[in-house]
């Protein structure tokens, strides 16, 4: 990938083996400031792995991964979320008992216990902060729809529901760099476009860079700049949504698979 703009994230040759499966075999990619780029390949490619050592949930055998120039695929994960990268998951199960507004506040970074004097001083500050983390969860959850479920609990709302309020999340967090896994997933239609509309705020508006593992090539298309592509482990294509499209392989292994069953399906 090439630009101009500067590199939040690069992956080098990332190896990753559970036993004898070879999860990731050199992998490597990059982001830049800025960005929105897409990562797709069938079900067990790589996809969801590669997150988990970008992220720090698992680590990788060989390569490395830097983000901001910083070496942190030997860090833990809310070291890594600390200094700015933040991830969501496939599904949702954080918060489960707090409302949907309780979640978006708890997303709020330092919000650590400060000691009783310290407190006291920074009483003032402290007051106004709050009004305007409270102020900005108002502004996600009327931008993200969420107005009417606000004050229910995460655990009692619908899939699509919980894609979103892990979209607030990063609203509210407002890393450099976010992960998103399958953001889409299982996501009626009309809450599709929602979280395009968000996706593209994310953005532009809040010059969030992005990078998507999403299976629905519509939404690829729509939202990101550049894509890679893994099959079994291995970095098969990358290059803009048009080109991928395009590509060969990526029809013979991906979208080429994803059509024949729709055509089987259909007869």
């Amino acid at each position: 990938m090439t630009n101009n703009a500067t590199e939040l994230l690069r992956a080098t040759g990332v190896c990753k083996a559970f036993g004898g499966l070879q999860a990731l075999a050199g992998v490597g990619l990059s982001v830049a400031e800025g960005a929105v780029v897409g990562l797709i390949g069938p079900n067990g490619s790589g996809k969801s792995t590669l997150f988990d050592v970008i992220s720090g949930f698992q680590r990788c055998d060989e390569g490395e991964v830097r983000y901001r120039g910083m070496r942190i695929d030997s860090m833990p994960p809310d070291q890594i979320a600390r200094a700015g990268l933040m991830r969501t998951f496939q599904m949702s199960e954080g918060g489960l008992r707090l409302t949907t507004f309780e979640n978006l506040m708890a997303a709020v970074p330092d919000q650590g216990e400060h000691k009783l004097l310290t407190s006291v001083a920074r009483l003032r500050t402290t007051l106004s902060a709050e009004r305007r983390h409270l102020a900005r969860a108002r502004e996600v959850i009327s931008l993200l729809g969420l107005g009417a479920v606000a004050d229910e609990y995460l655990g009692n709302l619908s899939g699509g529901q919980r894609k979103l309020v892990d979209l607030g999340r990063i609203f509210m967090a407002r890393p450099r760099l976010s992960l998103l896994d399958e953001p889409t997933a299982g996501v009626n239609p009309a809450l599709i476009k929602v979280i395009v509309a968000a996706l593209a705020a994310m953005n532009r508006e809040e010059g969030i860079s992005l990078l998507i593992v999403e299976h629905n090539m519509d939404v690829v298309q729509e939202s990101c700049d550049h894509v890679y592509v893994l099959d079994a482990g291995r970095l098969i294509c990358e290059g803009t949504p048009a080109e991928v499209s395009a590509d060969e392989r990526v029809l013979e292994s991906y979208l080429g698979s994803a059509r024949v069953s729709s055509e089987e399906g259909g007869k």
